[in-house]
């Protein structure tokens, strides 16, 4: 049975899907939000880390140093005042000291005012539509013709040979570098969650309701994301792609899209 359990727990590490992505910790992210909240949350585990080894190393040292075998009488008192005081001051200091900061970064997180660029993103079963506001640009984001094929059954395509599967798109959310992008969420169906790590943003999508959230990407590149709320049957083959460009090389994609979008207008 233990033979059987340890090969099996060897079976998932060494498994493609187990090591698809071996990160331990959050990214730090592209945005100045990103890095807060990085920050911050590196803060806290310090913290807690800190509080772990003082709580455990004095119960250790405790039991070693006055177990029973060393003739160690037991203490006889029920209450003690500065014990009360100094055990919930403590507490209430550290609290207050990851409190703050967090507030602070949990309000500049909602601060969506004065945008650069809008986009209305919406969530279908199983694509992003996006629409940029005010350009008359719009188009849908679906998984890239590659890993659609690779992951079908007997597809004989192995999927480690497809460069990002599951993780591509055929046409991504491009954006400005440097640009304040509001993000107006919804669905058109049932609850999606348009969740990019690098940009610091979860934010559920639901039917029939705006949320509104925001980034601003300070390094060019491309970011990668997935749906994170089960959403059906290809939940897993959603995934979401943000391109930042540098401005004039995004003002040319936004010319192109007009320009395309007009000649398919004009051949209809």
């Amino acid at each position: 049975m233990i033979r059987r359990t340890c090969l099996s727990v060897a079976g998932l590490i060494l498994a493609g899907s187990a090591k698809a992505d071996w990160a331990l910790n959050m990214p730090r992210g592209v945005t100045e939000l990103s890095v807060e909240t990085y920050d911050l949350h590196m803060q806290v585990f310090y913290w807690c880390v800190a509080i772990a080894i003082v709580v455990f190393g004095a119960m250790i040292w405790s039991l070693v140093r006055h177990r029973k075998s060393l003739g160690v009488e037991p203490a006889k008192f029920s209450h003690s005042m500065a014990a009360e005081v100094i055990w919930t001051t403590i507490p209430i200091i550290i609290l207050l000291l990851m409190a703050i900061p967090a507030a602070e970064t949990l309000v500049k997180l909602e601060d969506g005012r004065k945008p650069d660029l809008t986009v209305v993103v919406t969530g279908y079963q199983w694509r992003w539509h996006y629409a940029y506001q005010g350009e008359d640009v719009s188009f849908y984001s679906s998984l890239a013709r590659t890993s659609a094929d690779a992951r079908r059954k007997n597809s004989g395509i192995d999927p480690f040979t497809v460069e990002n599967y599951l993780l591509e798109v055929d046409r991504p959310l491009v954006v400005p570098r440097g640009a304040k992008v509001r993000i107006l969420l919804t669905s058109n169906d049932v609850l999606h969650a348009w969740w990019v790590p690098d940009l610091a943003i979860k934010k559920d999508a639901v039917p029939g309701f705006i949320n509104e959230t925001f980034f601003r990407a300070e390094e060019s590149g491309v970011y990668r994301g997935q749906c994170a709320e089960l959403c059906g049957m290809d939940h897993g083959y959603m995934p979401i792609v943000v391109e930042v460009l540098e401005q004039d090389e995004y003002q040319a994609w936004l010319d192109n899209q007009k320009n395309g979008d007009a000649k398919l207008a004009a051949a209809k």
